[in-house]
């Protein structure tokens, strides 16, 4: 209090002191005036009145300028640390330099230039009055904010960086946009509105604690509001509009229109396939949409890009005519086949029996993958149903069709195994054509159980061709008709009744198998191996024993060899009885004859 006290008394003082200086310079002048010129008493007066209007202007420069008033001043002079403002007031003010600095550190300070400053203080030590450009600039956005506020009016800024909750903004001041202020919609990608500028209105503010919260999604809603009335009134079914892409979804397109959104599905995007619509469009794309459907209570709005154009369909059945050749792109593949893309909107399938002559395709992706161009005839064509079948296998000759000429019947061939299988063995004829050698027909002995015993996989191998079917694209060989058959000349080889030795090879309960020759087996039947009554041969004999048997029977068609054991015991049986009865004495008595007659009897029955 002591202080304000002293101040408002120095303040006095100098004030009367200016004063009295004033007076006294006036009186000098006006006594040098009267004895030079000789001048009148009203010049005297005059002069009083002059001083009177001195005061009067030293009472309004301190009524003009007080701390914190805003005033325009002209810089009288630059340095490196301060520039010099002159304001009207007995002493230049001064401002830092560094307040008319740029962003590039440019000084933007010319003498002569106009400068509107805030009076900060008047420092008494040097006598002249301190200003700051800065806080009247700041002084004046707020005042501008305040004004903006009132007005319900909109400010520029441009967005600084993201913040948590929402985004910096340079509005003069920083200022806060909330995120959910920033668009219409939730943004997805933030960092896109970083460094951009845009125009907001003022939600609140509080300059005490600086704080100012921006929208700009009210703007938006405003300008929606306003080109939504103008676009409803405008817009009905079949209309061709442009508008603009506001979101990409898998499902299809939401275009704004001017005010209200509309949707763009999937399938009416083009006459051909569309995967994702993110294929055709971005974000912000300006497109040429048709009104398909509009329900004005419901504010929905449905388009269509591809009914601008006609539908493909209509003019397919003279374009695509059945036989004649086309070119296509694959865009799909099933487990029956492959769609082939021959313009927008037309797809044709090649269904998995047309890919190939030869081959058994088990899928499509074995043939032809996704993107491939392919050519192809067309087999069959229904506009109403919008299918088109094709064939690919057809653009090439059927080499079933010469393949009988090439080979006939009898002609014996060379070639590598493909495949093994356990009913035969695959042979490489020619392109995309095997011919297939059953397991039955690759030996006329030998006892096969899978032709991997004999044969591995990329060997090479000689075989007859035996039959040729078209219709069923079989191509039958053989490898054991390369040699004679050993059994049509068996009969010619063992006589019947001949006593043979041969290995067992395999034990039945019905009997014993014995190898006479390689590939040719005789079976003992069960009631074959001796006179007593034998339930079945196993245990008795072993794989690989060697045994002696009489040939009883032989049948090259059915390929069987009838052999006994039991008839070899008959035989020594008769053997012996023979030679005892001839090697009998003449009997002396009646006794001696009816043995020897007994004995001959039993021989002659067995």
């Amino acid at each position: 209090m002591e202080n304000l006290v002293t101040n408002d008394a120095t303040e006095q003082l100098n004030k009367e002191d200016l004063l009295e200086t004033t007076v006294a310079q006036q009186n000098e002048e006006l006594e040098f005036s009267t004895s030079a010129d000789d001048k009148s008493l009203e010049d005297v007066q005059n002069s009083g009145d002059t001083m009177e209007s001195l005061m009067d202007m030293y009472e309004e420069s301190f009524k003009r300028f007080a701390e914190g008033e805003i005033v325009i001043g002209k810089i009288i002079a630059v340095d490196k640390d301060y520039v010099l403002v002159d304001v009207g007031y007995k002493s230049e003010g001064r401002i830092r330099t560094q307040e008319f600095k740029d962003s590039e550190g440019n000084v933007n300070a010319k003498v002569g230039d106009s400068a509107e400053v805030m009076i900060e203080y008047w420092d008494e030590e040097e006598e002249r009055v301190i200003l700051s450009k800065e806080k009247a600039a700041k002084v004046k956005i707020w005042e501008d904010i305040k004004k903006t506020y009132d007005e319900e009016g909109i400010i520029e800024g441009t967005i600084l960086t993201r913040v948590k909750g929402g985004f910096s903004v340079d509005i003069g001041v920083q200022a806060f946009l909330p995120g959910s202020q920033a668009d219409l919609r939730p943004v997805r990608n933030l960092d896109e509105l970083v460094g951009k500028k845009f125009t907001f209105k003022i939600l609140k503010y509080n300059r005490k604690r600086s704080n100012i919260v921006l929208s700009r999604r009210a703007i938006l809603e405003e300008e929606r509001e306003s080109k939504k009335t103008a676009t409803i009134e405008s817009i009905h079914e079949g209309k061709v509009i442009e508008g603009a892409v506001k979101n990409i979804t898998e499902y299809g397109v939401f275009v704004d229109l001017g005010g209200i959104d509309g949707l763009l599905h999937i399938t009416d995007i083009s006459w051909g396939r569309v995967k994702h619509p993110s294929e055709f469009f971005s974000v912000s794309d300006k497109i040429t949409v048709k009104v398909l459907n509009f329900d004005i209570e419901r504010e929905r709005v449905s388009l269509g890009m591809k009914q601008l154009a006609q539908d493909p369909w209509l003019t397919a059945a003279e374009k695509y005519t059945v036989g004649s050749r086309v070119t296509g792109k694959i865009v799909s593949l099933t487990d029956y086949g492959a769609f082939v893309e021959l313009e927008d909107g037309i797809e044709g399938l090649i269904h998995v029996s047309e890919m190939s002559w030869t081959r058994k395709v088990r899928h499509p992706s074995k043939i032809v993958s996704v993107g491939e161009m392919v050519d192809a005839v067309v087999l069959d064509i229904k506009p109403e149903n919008r299918r088109i079948s094709l064939g690919m296998k057809q653009v090439v000759p059927n080499p079933w069709d010469v393949i009988s000429e090439k080979y006939p019947v009898g002609t014996t061939i060379e070639g590598k195994i493909k495949n093994i299988t356990d009913f035969g063995i695959f042979v490489g004829i020619d392109e995309g054509i095997d011919g297939l050698i059953h397991i039955s027909d690759i030996s006329w002995t030998k006892r096969i159980k899978h032709p991997s015993e004999i044969y591995k996989k990329g060997d090479t191998i000689q075989a007859i061709v035996l039959d040729i079917e078209k219709q069923n694209e079989r191509f039958s060989l053989g490898i054991k008709q390369l040699q004679p058959d050993p059994w049509k000349t068996v009969a010619q080889r063992y006589d019947i009744g001949k006593k043979i030795t041969g290995t067992v090879t395999n034990i039945t309960d019905f009997g014993v198998f014995i190898e006479l020759e390689e590939g040719i087996e005789g079976l003992v039947h069960v009631s074959e191996i001796s006179n007593e009554k034998i339930k079945t041969p196993v245990g008795k004999f072993n794989v690989g024993d060697v045994i002696t048997a009489r040939i009883m029977n032989i049948n090259g068609d059915e390929r069987r060899i009838g052999l006994s054991i039991k008839q070899l015991e008959v035989d020594d049986e008769k053997s012996l009885l023979n030679n005892y009865v001839n090697n009998m004495k003449p009997a002396t008595s009646t006794f001696g004859e009816i043995l020897r007659e007994n004995l001959q009897d039993k021989l002659n029955e067995k």
